[in-house]
């Protein structure tokens, strides 16, 4: 028992206490409270630079050590018929992939697919694994964009699709900086897009390394998206570039060809994260120790003055005086005549 002995005195002392009237449970939080996050922190400093020293020397020999060959391995991508799906199909095909997808190539096998359908989804996995016996890389890249403010919201079913689509070997999962560096008029897009990011960290825990996980945080890339393509209040997808400019503003958007190389480097290393473009992690700082500057200067740039129409802006004053557009935006999303695809 002389083992045990501390273990039944403390319970013996804690059956005193609780008959003289003391609560245990609340003894037990106020513990907790008090002293817990301050053994945390400790121990977290304690940790930190030998971590460091690790993810530095894992920078350093990963990209010399290994880089998946990428020739022959079977990729599925889900939401390739543009944008950055289009673009990571051309990407993996001058790799040597195989490719599963809704278009007509070469080592492609085309399938017509609604991701927000789970009966849809289990046909392009079955295609793949019926047609060449192994699926190697899952690319998730399908979404859409919905635009608007929640008060201009009646029906908030009218979003669901933005929340089946953005929600639904290795799989490299197309996320957005939206899902932690949050912008007005884009709530629903901004949730979708964080619980995509949480529910791919789970499953991560869940499978532990059997399967790799690439979690991809776009930030404003040549897409749909930035020629104007949103699903609106009402509902309907409509080509809205005065908008675009209010959302998009003065901030650099990247070309698609290298936002594509970018992400199958990013899997082929077999990265945890990628941000392209890389300066989009500059803000991420803001959203961890000041996330009241990041509110409050969305609020201030991209909300007008009240009673005022959006287009209104300060956002999309500065573009129009400043005259950056075409220096910014890619000639791709220069076009007037852009139509809903």
């Amino acid at each position: 028992m002389g083992f045990f002995s501390p273990v039944l005195d403390t319970l013996t002392l804690i059956k005193n206490l609780w008959s003289s009237g003391f609560d245990p449970v609340n003894f037990i939080q106020n513990s907790l409270n008090t002293f817990l996050p301050r053994l945390s922190l400790y121990a977290l400093f304690a940790a930190l630079p030998p971590y460091l020293a690790y993810k530095f020397i894992r920078f350093i020999i990963t990209p010399l050590l290994y880089k998946e060959n990428l020739s022959g391995k079977i990729v599925l991508i889900a939401g390739a018929s543009s944008g950055i799906g289009e673009h990571l199909a051309y990407e993996y095909a001058r790799r040597g992939s195989c490719l599963v997808i809704g278009a007509r190539r070469e080592k492609i096998i085309p399938v017509t697919a609604d991701v927000s359908k789970v009966e849809d989804c289990q046909r392009l996995v079955e295609t793949a694994i019926q047609h060449f016996g192994r699926l190697d890389h899952l690319v998730n890249v399908a979404g859409i964009a919905p635009l608007g403010l929640l008060e201009e919201l009646d029906v908030v079913s009218n979003f669901t699709p933005s929340m089946d689509i953005n929600f639904w070997g290795r799989i490299v999962q197309i996320a957005s900086s939206a899902s932690w560096l949050h912008v007005p008029r884009f709530s629903f897009y901004c949730a979708s897009k964080a619980a995509v990011v949480s529910f791919f960290e789970t499953l991560r825990v869940e499978i532990g390394s059997d399967v790799g996980i690439t979690v991809v945080n776009p930030g404003v890339i040549e897409s749909e998206m930035t020629k104007g393509k949103f699903l609106m209040t009402d509902g309907e997808v409509r080509v809205d570039q005065e908008m675009r400019d209010v959302q998009t503003s003065v901030i650099p958007v990247t070309p698609v060809g290298s936002c594509a190389k970018a992400i199958v480097d990013s899997a082929s290393r077999g990265d945890r994260y990628l941000t392209t473009p890389s300066w989009m992690r500059s803000a991420f700082p803001y959203r961890v120790f000041s996330p009241e500057i990041l509110e409050r200067v969305n609020r201030w740039f991209l909300l007008p003055p009240p009673g005022r129409p959006a287009t209104e802006a300060l956002s999309k004053t500065v573009l129009d005086i400043s005259g950056l557009k075409e220096v910014l935006y890619p000639p791709s999303l220069l076009s007037p005549d852009i139509k809903v695809g």
